[in-house]
């Protein structure tokens, strides 16, 4: 939001089952600084939008524990993996990740220190408890809770989320950080 009141260049997805409302709201909001593109897969657009916080507050762990660029680079890409897997069980276009409101998303929500999801991380990783994290951030911090509903319907659909069952377990289960980033690196997954 910094970047589209700033005037920076800025890309979103209109998603609308009828492509003509989607090109619609395209028409309406382009202009130099604001690219819209269209798309019909809204349930792939929503949950790349959503899953995105969750795989973001695991960026800023990494960032809180003093790891750098590798390990974030990493995490996005396996985190990819999980939110094309989760999206396609729940019947979302798989190459609707491929575009901005999945891997745009995604980097940009990992990277930016304006991400109030990625500050949480940071401040799981630098050892702030998980209920303190909205009073430190100043705001809600949505991806916590998109991280429970996440791990309950991967578990349900029997969807391998390693990232996400990680991060679910540092926040609703106090598990360490560190810890949980070994049992990572250790699994064997496709």
């Amino acid at each position: 939001a910094e970047g589209v009141m700033c005037c920076d260049i800025t890309s979103v997805a209109s998603a609308s089952k009828d492509l003509d409302a989607a090109k619609h709201v395209q028409k309406l909001f382009m202009n130099d600084d604001f690219r819209v593109y269209t798309n019909n897969d809204i349930l792939g657009v929503e949950l790349g939008a959503a899953v995105k916080n969750v795989i973001a507050i695991g960026a800023g762990i990494l960032d809180g524990l003093g790891y750098g660029d590798n390990a974030i680079a990493a995490l996005i890409t396996r985190g990819m993996v999980e939110i094309k897997r989760f999206g396609a069980a729940l019947g979302a276009d798989p190459e609707t990740f491929d575009g901005l409101s999945g891997i745009g998303d995604l980097i940009v929500t990992c990277q930016s220190e304006h991400s109030r999801n990625r500050r949480a991380g940071k401040l799981l990783g630098q050892g702030v408890p998980a209920s303190e994290l909205s009073d430190r951030v100043g705001m809600i911090i949505e991806g916590v809770f998109t991280v429970k509903a996440t791990y309950e319907f991967a578990q349900e659909l029997d969807v391998e989320m390693p990232i996400t069952e990680s991060i679910y377990r540092v926040i609703y289960e106090d598990a360490d950080p560190r810890e949980e980033i070994l049992t990572l690196m250790k699994q064997f997954m496709m």
